[in-house]
């Protein structure tokens, strides 16, 4: 049986994001951190210190050399199960074939006739938001199904995958592009930016990003201009990483771009992960979107890799069914009179809400639960601040606790993952340290 905790107290369900054990070295920043208060809780009770698996099969994803993430994590977590996540689906989806029946598919191959086929998304091979052999497998199955003009819209990533890998991405996908192009298949790369300068925004958090995506993507208007991808992100490079590189499109020899999308094209966002993909979802999608000036708005067909946000219905139309998580903790302690607590700063709000309630936007009772969102800072990466909101995170979960009002008290500390995935290491040594502290603010104390 499992361990039961008497009515009338509260249990603190406290997660580290991005924290974990590995050999101590100089380059292990949780090891170089003090963190007593992490170090108190597994000295002190060694026999209650478990490791849990967070990557691969144990969360749902196709083998174990996929890396895990926050997404899939929260919603394991969450769910108390495993769930086939969207890799995994898209995979079986695209083995299967059956991803080209579905009406998703059938509904954007209606453009393809006379119009042209746009896919946006993450240039990777991470496994984390995308997967770059996917997207040759769509390139491929769109093709041979009809359609004859196609424009990536890549983005690059540098922090899912090494900093720099974004040049052989780029070269990979080229020799694609040209073997289309030898079969008839107008087939090129528009547009591209850094992921977390372009497009790949999350929780409304800086839809400044989203409209330097939409600029490029959609205008066809960006700073940089260039005939040739490769030597975009070659020269971009010189002065900023592969998640910073700043908007640019590709232009013919009279400077004019040469895939901004228009009227009667279809649009397709390749990543299966949902929660960078759902701003630029709405702007496609929503005819009342004000977040920013569109300018142009095309009449076009729109569908996701997958169905990004189910309460939403976000968007309409998606390639592959997203994984359907019933019964998740949350739901199940709330139905049986648990009142509960979730709370972090805006980059992770979503985590402890949304994807631990199995990709459900909302309350399942708003008189049994309360979440509480913390702005994150806006307009700096992450290492600039690296204690982010930590400290007001325990605050909030200490108040909660205080309250009396609660019986679990969930919440998510950010930053060893946020800051942890810019590269520096001083940074995120500071942020670990914060994380520690944050953990003692919140609970330790009582």
């Amino acid at each position: 049986d499992h361990p039961t905790l008497p009515k009338g107290k509260t249990l603190a369900l406290i997660v580290l994001d991005g924290w974990g054990e590995y050999k101590p070295d100089e380059y292990n920043c949780i090891h170089v951190a003090q963190t007593p208060t992490m170090d108190s809780l597994k000295q002190g009770a060694p026999e209650k210190w478990r490791l849990i698996r967070a990557h691969g099969k144990a969360v749902g994803l196709p083998t174990e050399d996929d890396m895990g993430n926050s997404e899939v994590g929260h919603n394991a977590l969450g769910a108390g199960r495993i769930f086939a996540q969207g890799a995994k689906l898209v995979d079986i989806a695209l083995a299967s074939g059956k991803i080209y029946e579905g009406e998703g598919f059938k509904y954007i191959s209606e453009c393809f006739e006379k119009g042209t086929l746009h896919l946006i998304g993450l240039l990777s091979d991470g496994g984390v938001h995308s997967r770059l052999d996917q997207l040759q497998l769509l390139l491929k199955g769109a093709s041979e199904r009809g359609a004859k003009r196609i424009r990536v819209h890549i983005l690059t990533d540098g922090r899912d995958v090494l900093d720099g890998s974004s040049v052989g991405f780029v070269e990979t996908l080229e020799i694609d592009l040209a073997k289309l192009r030898e079969n008839g298949v107008d087939a090129r790369i528009a547009s591209g930016g850094g992921r977390m300068y372009v497009t790949m925004d999350r929780y409304e958090n800086d839809w400044d990003v989203v409209k330097r995506g939409w600029d490029a993507q959609v205008r066809g208007e960006a700073p940089h201009k260039f005939t040739n991808a490769v030597e975009a992100v070659k020269k971009l490079r010189e002065n900023a990483n592969d998640q910073y590189l700043p908007p640019f499109v590709i232009v013919d020899e009279n400077e004019k771009a040469v895939g901004p999308i228009e009227d009667g094209d279809a649009v397709v966002t390749f990543n299966f992960r949902a929660d960078r993909m759902v701003m630029l979802a709405k702007a496609l999608e929503h005819q009342d979107f004000d977040k920013f000036d569109r300018v142009k708005v095309p009449k076009i067909r729109y569908a996701g890799m997958l169905q990004y946000d189910g309460e939403l219905k976000l968007p309409g139309r998606y390639l592959v069914s997203p994984p359907e998580i019933d019964r998740t903790s949350g739901e199940y302690l709330v139905h049986n009179g648990v009142r509960t607590f979730a709370c972090s700063e805006t980059v992770k709000f979503g985590h402890v809400t949304f994807f631990w309630n199995g990709n459900r936007s909302g309350y399942f009772n708003p008189e049994m639960e309360e979440y509480a969102e913390i702005p994150s800072d806006v307009g700096i990466t992450f290492n600039v601040q690296p204690k982010m909101k930590a400290l007001e995170i325990g605050e909030k979960a200490r108040d909660a606790i205080l309250s009396r009002k609660f019986d679990q008290v969930r919440v998510n500390i950010p930053n060893g993952d946020m800051v942890g995935h810019t590269g520096d290491i001083q940074a995120t040594v500071v942020a670990c340290k914060a994380a520690d502290e944050a953990v003692k603010v919140s609970w330790l104390e009582f």
